[in-house]
């Protein structure tokens, strides 16, 4: 199983780790397109007020530019560790134990607008930008679409894709029985289904826990909703229709 989680634009400073060194990074075909996304992000930072009106920042956010000129340089940190807000809150990557982590490592990226997909355990810098950023010459759907989905397209297994739709947008998951897409809703008295916002990300964040505190790793999406209805987490189907494009978190 692969366990796909959104970035945040939150994420914590610091680090111990080395500066970013991009071969020691997972889903090494994607290196070529983030040395470009590195490179166009870094020389942009170089404009303090270019760089914040490209990535719509106010005047109390500067420090954002600040980490994107250091990019090269800054420390690093696991990637499961580096973001924070809603659902990584939930997630609480810190309190996991070693095996359990070691268990992220090998079932969970991270979808990132710098870096595209980054395994849980890679080390990555602090960094500010996001799905539809505007960097000079460089449009990032175009630029990540291909080589995200061809990475995607080629990792075995069942794929859980908890992605915002605007990052999906930047690598589409393969269109197969064994690839789902996972939408938080909830049910209203009249039993119509509407799609959560915020409270979406904490429910995919303690989903996401309940995967990896179990090490659960499903072969099928038969498996996934067999775990779940053990967990007694509600994980449903659309409809037979579009039973292994989509599922419903109910929250």
């Amino acid at each position: 199983m692969l366990l796909l989680l959104p970035p945040s634009e939150t994420k914590r400073d610091g680090g111990d780790g080395p500066p970013l060194e991009l071969s020691e990074l997972s889903f090494s075909s994607l290196r070529d397109a983030r040395a470009t996304v590195l490179d166009a992000t870094v020389r942009l930072a170089a404009d303090s007020d270019q760089m914040m009106r490209a990535l719509k920042l106010g005047p109390r956010q500067a420090a954002e530019v600040d980490r994107n000129r250091r990019l090269s340089e800054s420390p690093t940190m696991p990637a499961i560790d580096r973001y924070t807000g809603v659902l990584y809150d939930a997630l609480d990557a810190p309190s996991l134990d070693a095996a359990t982590r070691s268990h992220a490592g090998r079932h969970v990226a991270v979808h990132s607008a710098l870096l595209g997909l980054v395994g849980a355990r890679d080390r990555i810098p602090a960094y500010r930008l996001s799905h539809d950023s505007r960097l000079p010459g460089l449009r990032l759907k175009a630029h990540w679409r291909e080589p995200i989905g061809a990475e995607l397209q080629a990792t075995a297994g069942l794929v859980v894709d908890l992605r915002s739709e605007g990052y999906a947008e930047l690598g589409p998951a393969p269109q197969r029985p064994d690839s789902v897409f996972v939408r938080v809703v909830t049910i209203d008295e009249g039993g119509r289904r509407r799609a959560l916002n915020h409270f979406n990300k904490r429910a995919k964040g303690l989903f996401a826990r309940a995967l990896l505190d179990d090490r659960a790793d499903p072969a099928d999406v038969a498996g996934l909703l067999a775990w779940a209805r053990g967990r007694g987490i509600r994980l449903e189907p659309v409809d037979e229709d579009t039973a292994h494009h989509e599922l419903h978190l109910v929250a």
